[in-house]
């Protein structure tokens, strides 16, 4: 397999294709050094071969390289944790790990193609490598987060039917409390050096197997892998995507939002249970031929997070806005990230204020990027595009992108709507497949011809679009449509707010009104309620426009939240509505 400077093919033979105009640029902001964002919805025009495996026709084309000194960047994975313990893994070696777990889930485990294996492990290298095994073996992987409950596992593993669980010490008592349940359970493997009974040792059976193997040959509409929901709206769906969905769908994040080269080291902070991981931990780095870079660590910790940017050559670094807001709230002027070139944020909308502070300390640009689960991106802001703050930028090119009302027709621009996807007359291949076993809720995410991500938004008129807040987290009052998203934004902005979340909340007069629970600062507990509930009240009408105020503000020690991190404004509103 050879390295083709045409960015935008995908063939039979998939080729490792290096990102950008010239192998050689240097990454700046300067948007002369970039293509138009047109000229890159022109550029984007893969083609779906019949047959396709990540692990094959990826992977190991990039060890191909690897081996006959093509390669410019041999790591792979590189991960550290916080007793400054490292592994550098090359396109080689990963291979080569790889290969020999193939031959445990199919030997050992005697797991057939179709499979499904719930995978429950932190940001350790045996993660990585089930993720690249079960490719090879065509077995579907299930990633789970380790923050799940015992009956979050229990859950799971009902509804997916898994044969097999991977996981560790700290979540094997929650599996043995459940698995009398579960008899479609065969295999339980325990990264650990303990032993437990009814669990095999994930490292001896590594150890003792060939590492030669012939990957499966999947087809490329065949499920590689489920994800579940984060369950923000209601019950966790399991979202299946295909071989070429992720496989090869996410070119487009690796090569035009991530704007990567085989040069480079990304940082994704994502954590494993999640689909950002497999977004940004997984193919769109590889695809690129890029560096996956991991730091262990069990819990966010700013501290951990600059000094790791300012220690390491990490080029491209990618977390949520709640990680960024933090990490404003530090003194960076004792670190330097001489490296660090891109930086990008994801999984909900960053706050305009945040954004500003991190270039005033950095000098560098946060890119946002928006999709779901069930999809690649969907839209995001690019090297070369002018930055909107508070936009999450303009459609990718993967999807027609367009904003519609609930019969499926397109609003003007301007207008509220929708954030759709068009489906007909050809449904694009990086759209998830369905639902798993549930064909009530597949259906119901399509309106005529467009698939409705379930959030609303706004385009204007240079195409750019702005999120209002999930379709039914919209808030009707007195006629005015008001999204949570912009109440939140202002209320954080007040010294005294830690955190909040904004519902409706029903209204004799108005119908709904807009309420805020909020999360206080340290500082702030102690003060007098009413006066402060007046205070932030009175802040809120003055950076934005003053009916959408929280005429009620309730103080809470925390927010109910998914185990990602999002919170569950369902709760909150049902709370308020009566229905919980």
């Amino acid at each position: 397999t050879e390295t083709s400077n045409a960015r935008t093919r995908v063939s039979t033979s998939f080729r490792p294709i290096r990102c950008g105009p010239s192998q050689t640029r240097q990454k700046t902001s300067a948007p002369q050094n970039f293509p138009s964002y047109e000229s890159l919805r022109q550029m984007y025009d893969p083609e779906v071969p019949e047959y396709f495996n990540f692990a094959r026709d990826v992977l190991d084309a990039w060890e191909a390289k690897e081996k006959s000194g093509e390669k410019v960047q041999s790591t792979a994975l590189w991960w550290v944790n916080e007793a400054g313990r490292q592994i550098k893994w090359s396109f080689e070696e990963l291979g080569f790990h790889s290969r020999r777990l193939a031959n445990v889930l199919s030997g050992e485990c005697q797991l057939q193609r179709g499979d499904r294996v719930l995978l429950i492990l932190p940001r350790i290298p045996e993660w990585w490598l089930v993720n690249v095994a079960c490719l090879r073996t065509g077995t579907i992987v299930i990633p789970g987060t380790s923050q799940l409950t015992e009956r979050d596992i229990l859950h799971r593993l009902q509804v997916s039917k898994a044969k097999c669980v991977i996981t560790d010490d700290s979540v094997a008592p929650m599996l043995d409390s459940v698995a009398p349940e579960c008899s479609f359970l065969k295999s339980k493997l325990l990264v650990s050096g303990k032993k437990r009974e009814g669990w095999r040792d994930f490292g001896e059976l590594l150890r003792n197997h060939s590492c030669s193997h012939e990957c499966v040959n999947t087809r490329s509409d065949e499920a590689m892998t489920i994800f579940f929901t984060s369950g923000t709206t209601g019950s966790p769906k399991m979202t299946q995507h295909s071989h070429c969905s992720f496989g090869i769908g996410l070119t487009v994040n690796g090569r035009y939002w991530l704007d990567l080269t085989e040069k480079d080291v990304l940082w994704n902070t994502s954590d494993t249970g999640w689909a950002k991981s497999a977004w940004s931990s997984v193919f769109a780095p590889w695809i690129q031929g890029a560096c996956v870079f991991v730091n262990h660590m069990p819990r966010f910790d700013t501290s951990t997070v600059l000094k790791t940017l300012s220690s390491y050559p990490i080029t491209t670094f990618c977390t949520a806005p709640t990680a960024y807001r933090m990490l404003v709230q530090e003194d960076i002027s004792r670190y330097t990230f001489s490296n660090l070139q891109h930086c990008l944020c994801a999984g909900e909308p960053i706050n305009p204020e945040v954004m500003e502070k991190w270039k005033q300390m950095t000098g560098l640009d946060i890119y946002e990027g928006y999709g779901q689960t069930e999809t690649v991106l969907i839209a995001g802001t690019f090297k070369g595009m002018k930055i909107k703050p508070g936009s999450f930028g303009k459609p990718s090119p993967a999807y027609d992108v367009q904003l519609v009302d609930d019969l499926g027709n397109i609003v003007p621009q301007g207008k509220e709507g929708n954030i759709a996807i068009r489906v007909k007359p050809h449904k694009p291949f990086s759209l998830f497949t369905k639902y798993t076993d549930d064909a009530q809720r597949t259906a119901d995410c399509y309106k005529g011809d467009f698939y409705l991500t379930g959030d609303k938004g706004v385009m204007d008129e240079e195409g750019y679009l702005w999120f209002v807040g999930r379709a039914d987290d919209v808030i009707l009052s007195a006629g005015y449509r008001i999204g949570p998203f912009e109440v939140e934004n202002a209320l954080i902005e007040h010294d005294a707010v830690a955190e909040s979340a904004v519902v409706s909340s029903p209204d004799p007069l108005r119908g709904e009104v807009v309420k805020a629970f909020v999360v206080l600062t340290a500082e702030y507990k102690t003060r007098n309620k009413d006066e402060l509930r007046a205070e932030i009240q009175k802040h809120v009408k003055k950076v934005t426009a003053p009916y959408k105020y929280p005429r009620k503000i309730e103080f809470v020690d925390h927010l109910p939240k998914t185990v990602s991190g999002k919170i569950r404004r369902v709760e909150l509103r049902n709370k308020e509505w009566g229905k919980s």
